[in-house]
């Protein structure tokens, strides 16, 4: 679960991590409020959508007189900002964040993630943080500084240091940053986050440290447990497919090609997906249905990949073993008897009751492409999927 800047800021100001003086603006006139309450001659006024690169696409400015803020916000107030994260339709600004601006020695980088490889909290920092940190981590990857965190005694203080000289800090500087790096680690820890990322973590001219920005996400595993955290959840910033597919007990992540692919457990789902691209063709979606699903939650799956005006055939691939062919084949055929189907539907069944499921799909007179393994089903999914665009 993602929030916005300006709710992870709210977050790190409980944990004593700097931010600066700021509120969240849904108008124009509001975002001019704000300005005139901070006071000072100079705002930033950046646009608070569920996506980073905003710097470079215009979704962020330092405004010099009160006349800028309102034109900037009213500008991006209502508007689709396109980053290379949103997609090509961007992401509908619907407020805005007006602070007080900074004066900045240097830039860096400072964050905590899950390392999946060692499986213990990382601490990530670089001397250069900002607007090209990705290009930095591309390019200069020896650039960017990694220590790990072993879970029975915390983040010590001699990382904190070590990481702190890494990224060229001195004398007061390293003090300073290892009383942030321990707060960011406590936030991190104690809601349950998956990241935590401050970029810039600015050096201000008297050498202390400031979170000009800030990105949090969160294990929604653990929501459960977190309710301060699942109230700040925009469901505005998600995709609706996605939300619909979650009250469902359906896993489903929306792509950009025109293969939907219903399938049983995440690995099979990613090399169905991965086969569909080796047949020149591109999936719509991942969708695993899980263990034991009903007829109902599979014409669910269907109705939810069917939303997507981009699919243009339709791959049900199933390998039963908690599940069931024939449960799988109801819902197939309750499916195409209940819903506007008017794409090629692909279907594959194995495992446990593929008699009975193929005895039942087969006796229906419903209309399907039958296929035997996975590299048949996708090589006729993507044929299907071009023969009807």
């Amino acid at each position: 679960m993602n929030i916005h800047e300006y709710q992870t800021k709210r977050i790190f100001s409980r944990y004593k991590i700097p931010v600066p003086a700021g509120h969240v603006a849904h108008s124009d006139a509001q975002a001019v409020a704000v300005a005139e309450s901070l006071g000072g001659e100079r705002w930033i006024v950046k646009a608070q959508v569920h996506a980073g690169g905003r710097g470079k696409c215009g979704g962020v400015k330092l405004c010099n007189s009160l006349a800028e803020v309102k034109e900037f916000a009213d500008k991006l107030i209502g508007s689709d900002l396109v980053t290379p994260q949103t997609g090509p339709g961007g992401k509908r600004v619907r407020r805005v964040l007006v602070e007080d601006a900074q004066d900045i020695k240097q830039e860096l980088y400072l964050g905590c993630l899950i390392d999946r490889v060692t499986q213990r909290i990382t601490v990530i920092a670089s001397a250069v943080g900002g607007m090209d940190i990705e290009e930095v981590a591309a390019s200069t990857p020896e650039k960017i500084i990694k220590e790990s965190v072993d879970p029975a005694v915390g983040l010590q203080d001699f990382q904190c240091r070590k990481i702190a000289a890494g990224i060229g800090l001195t004398g007061k500087q390293i003090i300073n940053a290892a009383t942030l790096m321990k707060r960011l680690y406590r936030a991190f820890r104690d809601t349950d986050a998956l990241m935590a990322e401050i970029n810039p973590l600015s050096l201000l001219a008297d050498d202390s440290l400031m979170a000009l920005d800030g990105k949090m996400n969160f294990d929604g595993n653990a929501l459960f447990r977190r309710a301060d955290i699942t109230d700040l959840r925009d469901f505005d910033e998600e995709d609706s497919k996605e939300l619909d597919a979650s009250q469902h007990d359906l896993n489903y992540i929306a792509l950009d090609g025109d293969v939907g692919c219903i399938v049983n457990g995440a690995g099979l789902a990613m090399a169905t997906m991965d086969a569909i691209s080796f047949y020149g063709g591109k999936p719509a979606n991942f969708l695993d249905v899980g263990g034991g699903a009903s007829p109902d939650k599979i014409a669910n799956a269907f109705r939810i990949v069917l939303t997507d005006s981009n699919v243009k055939a339709v791959l049900l691939n199933i390998f039963a073993g908690i599940n069931r062919c024939d449960w799988i084949a109801q819902g197939v055929v309750q499916t195409l008897r209940e819903q506007s189907v008017d794409v090629p539907v692909v279907v594959r069944l194995a495992g446990t009751n593929v008699e009975k499921g193929w005895e039942i799909l087969f006796s229906s007179g419903l209309e399907f492409i039958h296929a035997d393994k996975l590299d048949d089903a996708s090589r006729k999914a993507v044929e299907a999927a071009r023969g009807s665009a």
